[in-house]
């Protein structure tokens, strides 16, 4: 035991050196911040920080080399608790999709009862409520064939919960067939809607750059979003409540009167162009491409040099967008966004290139922040934020000089307890459980997890729990004193004899920070990370580091006698 390797005594050392190295940027969190700030900005022209973007070249550059390149950069997140930003708690709508998920199924039965007119005559569609689509028939005498047709473009749901189910049912009364999903379609089309929402929320907010945000499910329709570092609730209503439903549709006409009846399977929608105020444009409610098929859209300057925005759909919209464009070369079609007309222009010729560009009364933020928007996707439902709050730095700081406290008292009162009972060797142990603390904001920083009140939670009691192993070993080393054995032997006997009873007590607590991690969410994962990256750098401070700092001390001291 007193007679480790030389290469395992620099391997432990150059261990704690790295933890030590890694912990290191958070020591000067503000400078190391600005520098991973200004370096980002420079290099990509992102930044997690917006308000990089108003400063000047040179102040960027004084930035970026705030901090020598070759020293570790990475830093523990401060989480909203701390840092302060906005809290939102939002239900989607997930009934708004059952009416798309119709209108979509609409064309595919259109072509299965056309192919048998003879049987079933003319077919009709009518106007239904929402969730529903209503075919009428002229021959009711067909109307078991019109079933059959319309009940073969049924696919299988795709769930776990929906297997041997189709997707939609229908049913005939009279000479009208009503389709509508089943259950089992509704239930795996919510979890869809849910999941794309999660995703675009994500990549809007991902988009103008913020510092991890938490974005999750809770229950079965509502979504927690939390954005530290945010100016207010607000700002982020805007950025993530915003539809940005992007469809191009077939122009009926015009007219001044917005409460005029449009027709059947028509709509109609104002527009927000200044020259066309007042206008409201009749289309038809089946759009020709949307924005789903975009591939990418940037913003950009028109031939005039006022703000606009590029677009470019992917290979399915652009051949569908080419071919009505070639049908239809002189008729107007409209470009809508969020069921607002953003310009009706006359099809010149085919647009087979499958790209084009959205003018408007834009500014040059505007545009910008639509192209996010469009780029990201649009929200497949409407969202109802039923929370919402604003949290301030103030609060965080407190937050934070708590913690300090909390950790300062728990850190003294341990050292001063080891010390008392242990005398040198409780000082050993108070050296390994400060290099422990160092080790574990530099496996927090390394992947840059985010430290929330939870997290300090956890700091704190890795504190109290670091010293455990130290206590089971310097008891076994006083037992084995006591049988009249030789200091080195004690030592030896100590650790050895500890070993057991160190790894059976750590690896419960340990499955117990997994299992939190796993089921838990937001504060409670904090607390489990923090929890789990303070058992693993305590044993190895306790067994390892403690060890060699014995060595070192027995080799230089060469005691006939110890006292623990």
């Amino acid at each position: 035991m007193l007679n480790l390797s030389l290469f395992t005594r620099i391997s432990i050392w150059l261990t704690v050196a790295v933890g030590i190295l890694l912990a290191s940027p958070n020591f000067f969190y503000t400078t190391v911040e600005r520098y991973n700030d200004a370096t980002a900005f420079l290099e990509t022209g992102l930044s997690p920080n917006a308000d990089t973007a108003q400063l000047s070249q040179a102040e960027l550059e004084e930035d970026a080399s705030s901090w020598p390149g070759f020293m570790p950069s990475s830093l523990v997140n401060l989480g909203l608790d701390l840092r302060g930003g906005a809290h939102l708690l939002a239900e989607v709508q997930v009934e708004d999709v059952y009416d798309d998920r119709m209108d979509g199924y609409w064309l595919a039965i259109r072509e299965a009862l056309r192919g048998a007119r003879d049987t079933i005559g003319t077919i009709r569609r009518l106007d239904a409520p929402e969730g529903e689509l209503r075919v009428r028939i002229s021959d009711p005498a067909g109307m078991q064939e019109a079933l059959r047709l319309v009940r073969g473009v049924a696919t299988p749901v795709v769930s776990l919960t929906g297997v041997g189910t189709n997707d939609i049912e229908a049913e005939a009364q009279g000479d009208v067939i009503t389709v509508r999903l089943t259950e089992a379609e509704k239930i795996a089309t919510n979890d869809r809607t849910i999941q794309q929402s999660l995703e675009i929320i994500r990549r809007r907010v991902d988009e103008v750059g913020t510092r991890e945000p938490t974005i999750q499910r809770q229950g079965e329709r509502r979504i927690l979003i939390q954005v530290p570092g945010i100016g207010s609730a607000q700002e982020l209503k805007d950025l993530i409540g915003t539809t940005a439903k992007l469809t191009f549709h077939p122009v009926v006409g015009t007219t001044g009167d917005a409460n005029e009846d449009p027709g059947a399977r028509n709509v109609i929608y104002p527009s927000i162009d200044p020259q066309d105020a007042g206008t409201f444009y009749i289309l038809e409610q089946t759009p020709v491409v949307t924005g789903e098929e975009l591939a990418d859209a940037q913003p950009a300057f028109d031939q005039n040099g006022i703000p606009a925005v590029t677009f470019r759909f992917n290979p399915g919209g652009a051949r569908k967008f080419g071919i009505y464009t070639s049908e239809n070369v002189g008729s107007p079609f409209a470009i809508v966004l969020d069921e607002e007309v953003i310009s009706a222009p006359v099809i010149r010729e085919a647009i087979t290139g499958g790209s084009g560009q959205i003018s408007g009364n834009f500014s040059v933020e505007e545009s910008t922040n639509l192209a996010v928007l469009l780029r990201a996707g649009a929200l497949p439902a409407e969202m109802t934020f039923l929370e919402e709050r604003t949290i301030g730095p103030e609060l965080g700081q407190d937050s934070i000089d708590a913690g300090k406290i909390a950790c300062i008292v728990a850190f003294v009162l341990v050292l001063v307890f080891m010390f008392l009972s242990y005398g040198t060797f409780g000082l050993f142990a108070n050296i390994a459980l400060i290099l422990n603390v160092g080790m574990i904001f530099g496996l927090l920083s390394l992947i840059g997890a985010t430290l929330t009140l939870p997290g300090i939670a956890g700091i704190v009691l890795t504190i109290g729990m670091a010293v455990d192993a130290n206590v089971l070993i310097f008891e076994r080393i006083r037992e084995e004193l006591k049988t009249s054995k030789g200091p080195a032997r004690a030592i030896e006997l100590g650790y050895e004899k500890a070993l057991s009873a160190i790894l059976d007590a750590n690896i419960t607590t340990f499955i117990t920070a997994v299992i939190l991690f796993a089921m838990g969410s937001g504060p409670v994962r904090g607390f489990a990370i923090t929890l789990g990256f303070g058992i693993l750098t305590s044993v190895f401070t306790a067994i390892y580091v403690t060890r060699v700092i014995i060595i070192m001390w027995f080799e230089r001291k060469r005691p006939k006698k110890i006292e623990v």
